[in-house]
C-alpha cells in the first residue's frame, strides 16, 4: 500500500516536516519514503491511500491506562464525596473492580478500545483487576485487543486485598499470560498493584515467580499513604522497600511515582525504571504533581499514559504543560519540547521493550506502520521547531481521521473498520446496571 498526498512529522532522534511525502508500506513495516510523485511512478500497481495533505505521524501510544475503568462513567459514588485518594480507592475503585464478570471485563476492554482507535492511540499499556474473575480474565482483553487491531501490553495486578488466594491466582494469570497467550502484537508482563497492598510474603512470592526477563507494572507513591504504609511496614521508603524484592527490573514501569523523594528518585533511575505521568487522573484524585523537570533534566524514563481516563493522549501531553506551571507558579516549568519528547519518543522506547524485534514511534524505513492522519491545517509556519507548541495548542481530538497499525487500518475517514462502535455501545449498556448494581452492594457492605 502506498499513503499519498501527505505532510510527514516522522518524530524520532531528528524530527521532519515533509510536505507532498508519499509512504510505502508492505508487511506492517515502512519500506519506503520519498515525494509522492516518485513513489507513485515507481509503484503504479499499489493500492494507495490518499491522506490529501493531512499530517500523517506516529500512533500515539499509551504507557499505563486501565480498560477495567470504564464503567466508571456517570457512576455516582454513594454518599458524602471522598476526602482523599485512600478513600477513592476504598470508595470507588475497589468495589467497582468487584463488580466485574467475563462479560463486563470484554466490554470494558472494547468500549475502552473503540476510543483508542478514534484518538489514534495505537499502543496501550493496560493494567488490569477483576477480582472476581482472574483466571483467563487477560485472554479475554487480548481477544478484544486482537478484534480491534491495536497493540498492547496486558497484565493483572497482583495485590493482597482480596485475601491470599486471590493474591496467588493473581500470579499465576501473569504467568500464565506471558507463556500461553498467542496473539499478535500483544504482550504481557507482571501486574502488582502497590506497595501498599502487598505483604513482605506477596512481593517475595512475586519475585520468586516472575521469569528473570520480566518487568513489573505498579503503581509507586501516587499518594503519600504508600510511603507511610512503606515505613510502617519496613522502615524503607516505597522505591527502597520494593528495590529488596527486585521489582526494579529493565522493563519495570513505575506508574506516577509523585511522592517520591531524591533518594527514590536516583534508585529508579540507576535502574532504568520507567516511570509514567498522568497528568489528569493526578489533578482529578488531587493527589499533587511529580518532579516532572527534574526527572527529565536527570535523564530519567519519563512516558505518559492516562490511568483509565479517554484515549485522547494529546489531552495528557496538554494538561502536563500546563499543571507543573500552575503547581509552582513558573511559566517556565514542563517545557513544550520536553513534554513532547517524553510523550513520543520515550513512550516509543518503552513499547519497545515489550516487542524486542518492532521499532516504533517515528516514521523511518524499517519502523512499524503504526499511523494516524491528522486533518490540522496550521495557519502560521509549522516546523520541527516549532510542532510541540502546534500539538499543545492546536491539535484537537477531532482531527484525527485515520488509524492503522501494522499497516492495517483500523479507521479510515473517520469510519471504524473492525470495531462495530454502535453494537459495542448498546451490548456495553445493557450490562451497565448489573455493574452498578452489584458496586452499589460492594460499597453498602463497606459501611
Amino acid at each position: 500500500m502506498l499513503i499519498t498526498n501527505a505532510t510527514l512529522v516522522t518524530f524520532g532522534d531528528d524530527c521532519k516536516i515533509l510536505p507532498q511525502h508519499a509512504l510505502r508500506i508492505d508487511r506492517g513495516v515502512i519500506q519506503a519514503i520519498a515525494p509522492t510523485r516518485e513513489l507513485t511512478a515507481q509503484f503504479p500497481a499499489e493500492e494507495q491511500l490518499d491522506a490529501r495533505g493531512q499530517l500523517v505521524m506516529p500512533g500515539n501510544i499509551c504507557a499505563h491506562t486501565h480498560f477495567y475503568g470504564a464503567y466508571a462513567r456517570g457512576m455516582a459514588i454513594p454518599g458524602p464525596a471522598p476526602a482523599d485518594f485512600p478513600e477513592i480507592l476504598r470508595r470507588l475503585w475497589w468495589p467497582l473492580d468487584k463488580a466485574l464478570d467475563r462479560d463486563t471485563v470484554r466490554m470494558s476492554a472494547l468500549v475502552s478500545l473503540v476510543d483508542a482507535v478514534k484518538h489514534g492511540t495505537t499502543t496501550l499499556i493496560d493494567h488490569h483487576a477483576s477480582p472476581n474473575f482472574i483466571e483467563g480474565s487477560l485472554d479475554v482483553i487480548g481477544e478484544a485487543v486482537n478484534q480491534a487491531g491495536l497493540r498492547a501490553v496486558l497484565c493483572y495486578e497482583v495485590t493482597d486485598r482480596d485475601g491470599m488466594d486471590n493474591m496467588h491466582a493473581g500470579i499465576a494469570e501473569n504467568l500464565r499470560f506471558m507463556r500461553e497467550q498467542h496473539f499478535p502484537r500483544i504482550a504481557g508482563t507482571f501486574g502488582l498493584h502497590a506497595s501498599l497492598t502487598l505483604s513482605d510474603e506477596s512481593l517475595r512470592a512475586c519475585a520468586d515467580a516472575a521469569p528473570p526477563d520480566a518487568g513489573f507494572h505498579i503503581h509507586v507513591a501516587e499518594h503519600e499513604a504508600d510511603e507511610i504504609d512503606s515505613q510502617q511496614r519496613s522502615g524503607q521508603r516505597v522505591v527502597a522497600r520494593l528495590d529488596a524484592y527486585g521489582i526494579w527490573r529493565k522493563n519495570s514501569i513505575a506508574a506516577h511515582c509523585i511522592h517520591i523523594d531524591e533518594m527514590e528518585r536516583q534508585l529508579l533511575k540507576t535502574h532504568g525504571v520507567w516511570i509514567t505521568h498522568q497528568p489528569r487522573s493526578n489533578m482529578n484524585n488531587a493527589v499533587g504533581a511529580m518532579a516532572f523537570d527534574s526527572m527529565m533534566a536527570d535523564g530519567m524514563r519519563v512516558c505518559f499514559g492516562n490511568d483509565g481516563f479517554s484515549n485522547n493522549m494529546w489531552a495528557d501531553w496538554k494538561d502536563a504543560y500546563l499543571l507543573h506551571k500552575v503547581a509552582h507558579r513558573d511559566p517556565r516549568k514542563a517545557n513544550g519540547a520536553e513534554v513532547i519528547r517524553a510523550a513520543t519518543y520515550n513512550n516509543a522506547r518503552l513499547a519497545e521493550q515489550f516487542f524486542p524485534n518492532t521499532r516504533l514511534g517515528e516514521i523511518q524505513v524499517g519502523v512499524a506502520a503504526d499511523l494516524v492522519f491528522v486533518d490540522y491545517h496550521p495557519f502560521t509556519p509549522l516546523t520541527a521547531g516549532n510542532l510541540p507548541w502546534h500539538i499543545l495548542f492546536g491539535f484537537e481530538a477531532s482531527m484525527v481521521t485515520t488509524t492503522i497499525v501494522g499497516g492495517q487500518v483500523l479507521m479510515r475517514d473517520r469510519q471504524l473498520l473492525t470495531l462495530d462502535e454502535s453494537a459495542i455501545a448498546d451490548e456495553a449498556l445493557a450490562l451497565a446496571p448489573g455493574v452498578w448494581e452489584r458496586y452499589a452492594a460492594n460499597v453498602k457492605a463497606l459501611d
